[in-house]
């Protein structure tokens, strides 16, 4: 081979690798981003000019008000950080070391002193009409642990909120999110550049309070105030 054809040839394949390794650094760095493993600066409701909203309920009577207990309870189980588990479990509860989206949310409404499933359960018995997903055949060992029997829950005893994430108002740390995907979530007191918040949910993401509400389709925002079915 001629030395300048293969100087030429060299020069395309050094052309080729450099685009290669640009393509991946991008792709891993959109991979990194995705997934929030890349340091990004947070907000809070204060930079945005919105008040945070306390609960006038303090049912454990533990000095901190539900919501910020719930809220509480969830960064308290994200730092735990789970094996995510789906299985079933006599009795209903999985063990403290593993769990999936919802044992997120009834863990932080334990620490507020509610018990989800007890809730959930006499909801049942008392109008299971109201819970297509139990298909005729309550089972107290997996209901409240069904994102499906937990929007209906939602729906029927706490306040429904808007399901647009950009009214940045709107959303208030402790909040319960549903989202079409098949996924809950508890709202963060952090919040992006553009005010929407945070979300703390349990999937199989390495990164469990995350800047994520916009990864999903929200079907339900609920803010725990207890009341009459609707």
């Amino acid at each position: 081979m001629k030395p300048v054809l293969k100087a030429k040839i060299n020069k395309v394949l050094l052309a080729l690798a450099g685009l290669v390794l640009t393509a991946c650094f991008i792709a891993g760095m959109l991979y990194l981003d995705y997934w929030n493993l890349l340091p990004k600066r947070s907000y809070t409701a204060a930079d945005f000019g919105i008040e945070t909203i306390l609960s006038p309920v303090d049912y454990d009577g533990d000095g901190i008000d539900d919501f910020t207990d719930i809220l509480l309870g969830a960064k308290a189980e994200a730092k735990r950080r789970p094996k995510y588990d789906n299985s079933y479990f006599a009795g209903g509860y999985p063990p403290e070391d593993i769990g999936v989206c919802t044992d997120m949310i009834w863990r932080a409404l334990d620490a507020a002193g509610y018990s989800l499933k007890d809730l959930v359960d006499a909801d049942i018995a008392a109008c299971p009409e109201a819970y297509p997903g139990t298909k005729g055949t309550p089972d107290p060992n997996i209901d409240f642990r069904r994102i499906v029997n937990l929007k209906v829950f939602f729906q029927r005893h706490t306040l429904s909120l808007t399901l647009d994430p950009y009214k940045i108002e709107e959303w208030q740390p402790g909040d319960i999110v549903t989202f079409k995907e098949g996924h809950i979530a508890i709202i963060s007191d952090k919040r992006n550049r553009r005010g929407i918040p945070y979300i703390i949910h349990h999937g199989r993401q390495p990164v469990k309070e995350e800047d994520a509400l916009l990864r999903y389709t929200v079907s339900g925002h609920f803010r725990f105030i207890l009341g009459d079915a609707e």
